[in-house]
């Protein structure tokens, strides 16, 4: 018999806070299987655990601070499913030890911060450029057009295209890397 605390409590949709967490559990889902995923080579034993994941996160999201790390609060639920499921399946001598586990899980947790930052980074920076170096950069690395093929398209030199290339790059490093700077120098 299942206790009324067992069934997901579904946030409310009406409530900005409700709809905030539908929001961050949507666009939280890859991210979460990756990181399972990084700890359970396979897939389908990474879904099942996702699937067990979820159901958690709907009974605890109630639970859950809104304006907090919901990749963090998703992946230390994560976490416990996967010793969970690791200790059901029992003592293979081709398993990692736990603790291994867990120092995966929290390198691959900073990883994932750190590469999810550098995206909002990239996007930021590309909203910034001007529109001929934005569209430059996405019809080099959209599709599967080299230089020499865009410079082509173009009318112009191969080796006009590369240098411009090369300055729209540059340009985006220096951005991504203030942009960082700046969200670090935030956060202190």
């Amino acid at each position: 018999m299942t206790s009324s605390t067992d069934q997901p409590v579904f946030p409310d949709t009406e409530t900005d806070e409700g709809r905030e967490f539908i929001a961050l559990f949507t666009q939280n889902q890859r991210r979460i299987y990756l990181y399972i995923l990084s700890m359970i080579p396979h897939p389908l034993e990474a879904e099942e655990i996702l699937q067990n994941t979820n159901l958690i996160i709907w009974k605890k999201a109630q639970q859950f601070e809104v304006g907090t790390n919901f990749f963090a609060w998703a992946c230390q639920i994560a976490h416990y499913e996967i010793l969970k499921f690791r200790k059901k399946r029992g003592r293979d001598k081709h398993q990692f030890s736990d603790e291994f586990v867990s120092q995966v899980a929290d390198a691959v947790q900073e990883s994932q911060d750190i590469f999810e930052l550098r995206r909002n980074a990239l996007t930021f920076c590309l909203s910034k450029l001007r529109k001929k170096d934005r569209e430059l950069i996405q019809r080099r690395y959209q599709g599967s057009n080299q230089g020499k093929d865009l410079a082509d398209e173009l009318g112009r030199p191969a080796n006009s295209v590369y240098q411009s290339l090369g300055r729209v790059r540059r340009t985006l490093f220096e951005c991504i890397n203030r942009y960082i700077a700046a969200e670090s120098y935030s956060h202190e």
